[in-house]
């Protein structure tokens, strides 16, 4: 079964940081780019970074970048999201996801239904 698991969500205060990690099992995922959207309520879902299957110059939403960083373990099947300065505006479900090709296709290789996605993990950004 194929299968992307998140952990590693939970409730931190305005400043505060969170590392979530994504295990994918069930097939190699030899080229596949894997990443991190996020969707809070009542709002759709947002691309926050990806990182290519070579491991290198991993993209970034505009909301988030130079505050989480992207990066994949090959060998174990990970990707991790580092959050940093958290602000309430981060709060959210946030899902991994991966799918057969660059970066940039992601968005479109999902709207044709062939990537992957996980469940998600919530995290929460409050006083």
């Amino acid at each position: 079964q194929v299968q992307l698991v998140e952990s590693g969500g939970g409730l931190v205060r305005p400043g505060g940081s969170l590392r979530l990690s994504c295990q994918a099992s069930g097939r190699p995922f030899n080229g596949y780019a894997m990443g991190w959207y996020r969707q809070a309520p009542g709002k759709e879902r947002e691309f926050v970074g990806a990182i290519p299957w070579t491991g290198d110059n991993a993209v970034y939403g505009d909301s988030v970048k130079d505050r989480f960083t992207v990066t994949r373990d090959k060998a174990a099947n990970t990707v991790d999201l580092q959050l940093s300065d958290l602000q309430p505006e981060d709060t959210a479900v946030y899902y991994c996801a991966a799918a057969r090709g660059s970066v940039q296709a992601m968005s479109s290789l999902f709207q044709a239904g062939l990537g992957l996605w996980g469940k998600g993990t919530l995290v929460t950004v409050s006083s």
